[in-house]
């Protein structure tokens, strides 16, 4: 019982912090980089006949080049809800309509805006840097909880501990990572 105990208090702060991971990779995703990425566009609702859609169910997105986004609706009628949907979700960003798709011209990031961007990632990664450790505080005071009541043993909490320690080492070395990727695509000119 008492291996059950601590396997489960490991898997749930590993899951934690896989959590974290998948936060940060999606909001990563979505901060410009001076290249055309659909995954910008992610996250944005339409108003579809008076329900909040997600854009990506209503149209098809390309990138034709590095500096450009097409949106290609499904239904052409929604050509104006795409259109004020992408104007209002504040990226920055001014969508052009043919009557047919919407081009979203990506403009270039100047230099300060670059510095901007690579601070902003980094307080959002030292924020789920903190959701990572307040996982493994959670294991850690899990274990000193079954230790007190008598489920497993002082060596057993310890030997575990450094687990959970290695584990959280591990996945702050994969945000440092996933940051260190994403400044090198914002800082690229």
């Amino acid at each position: 019982m008492a291996d059950g105990d601590a396997k489960l208090v490991q898997d749930e702060a590993k899951e934690q912090m896989e959590k974290a991971l998948r936060s940060l990779r999606a909001e990563t995703k979505k901060v410009r980089t001076g290249r055309a990425n659909a995954a910008l566009l992610d996250g944005i609702q339409v108003d579809y006949y008076g329900t909040a859609t997600p854009l990506n169910q209503l149209a098809n997105f390309t990138v034709p080049d590095p500096r450009m986004i097409v949106v290609s609706p499904f239904d052409k009628g929604s050509i104006q809800a795409v259109e004020k949907a992408i104007l209002t979700a504040d990226l920055g960003l001014t969508p052009n309509n043919d009557g047919k798709v919407v081009r979203i011209p990506i403009p270039l990031l100047t230099e300060e805006r670059r510095k901007e961007l690579v601070k902003h990632i980094s307080r959002v990664a030292e924020g789920h840097k903190v959701g990572v450790r307040d996982a493994r505080r959670e294991a850690l005071t899990m274990l000193k909880d079954l230790e007190s009541s008598g489920d497993i043993p002082a060596d057993d909490r310890h030997r575990e501990e450094k687990s959970i320690q290695k584990l959280t080492d591990d996945h702050v070395k994969k945000i440092d990572e996933i940051v260190a990727a994403k400044e090198g695509e914002i800082l690229q000119v």
